[in-house]
């Protein structure tokens, strides 16, 4: 019995952390019956790097301050980063060497970079980002839709029988769309509300809609049309029954307009846009 005297003494005087369980066994004497030894001995911790130590340096100096100005406390930071306060004063006073997860934190709740305390740790962070983001490399150029000109009811109205229906300094607004188009293309800006309706498919008053001019127009085909008796262009859908065409509102309270050979189609609503202010 005279060796567990000594290995307290020798514990003692070494600053190791000795945790031991010992049961009386049933003839009376104390033996080691298990042994759990957990040695945290200082002269075996691992030291801080002069780097470590001067990354904990700039870091307490831009908590000091700060943390008036943010209003932070240390506990604040612990409670973040789910330790004591003192665990936080051990990464601020070179104790424990920080990595990029605290790191991390610091920097958000300092709302400075990492690299203005730690640059390796930046490093370290900025290597995990890229090694997450998805392959970037070569990234597709940006290129901006087609634009269609605004033009007027009496220019689209003319637009087969002119070689120019408009020019361009006629024009004051042009719009883009990435609407494929078969032809060539404006926008018109709807007037009146025959094309209107309460439920079901709608086109209101003052929006705009994409007109392609080599689009084929089908059976309930919204489309511009001109009347051989105007000069203004018209907008309605296409009907077509039985071999008969008709020009019809999606106003039901606008009357069917049957086209026989006294109408000429000049292109195909393709898409509708509408400007609030």
């Amino acid at each position: 019995m005279e060796f567990f005297p000594w290995l307290i003494s020798f514990l003692f005087h070494n600053t190791i952390i000795l945790k031991v369980l010992i049961k009386v066994n049933t003839y009376g004497i104390n033996t080691f019956n298990s042994i759990g030894i957990r040695i945290d001995a200082m002269s075996s911790k691992n030291k801080l790097t002069t780097e470590q130590l001067a990354d904990a340096n700039r870091l307490k100096a831009l908590y000091e301050s700060k943390k008036k100005t943010l209003g932070i406390t240390q506990q604040q930071i612990a409670d973040m980063l789910d330790i004591s306060q003192g665990g936080v004063g051990h990464y601020l006073n070179g104790r424990n060497p920080l990595n990029v997860q605290i790191a991390s934190v610091f920097s958000n709740i300092l709302q400075v970079p990492i690299s203005d305390f730690s640059p390796v740790l930046a490093k370290e962070a900025e290597m995990i980002t890229n090694a997450l983001s998805p392959n970037v490399s070569n990234p597709r150029p940006y290129r901006p839709a087609p634009k269609y000109p605004v033009i007027s009811w009496v220019q689209a109205g003319s637009w087969n029988e002119a070689c120019e229906p408009y020019t361009l300094d006629q024009i004051d607004e042009w719009y883009e769309s990435e609407v494929h188009v078969q032809g060539a293309a404006f926008w018109l800006r709807v007037e009146g509300d025959s094309m209107t309706a309460s439920s079901g498919q709608s086109v209101p008053e003052g929006s705009l809609v994409l007109v392609d001019t080599g689009r084929e127009p089908i059976n309930n085909s919204l489309v511009i049309a001109k009347m051989t008796d105007s000069n203004e262009a018209t907008f309605k859908k296409l009907v077509i029954d039985g071999g008969q065409k008709f020009l019809k509102g999606l106003n039901p309270a606008w009357p069917i307009t049957p086209i026989n050979g006294n109408c000429k189609i000049i292109g195909v609503a393709v898409q509708m846009m509408m400007k609030l202010v």
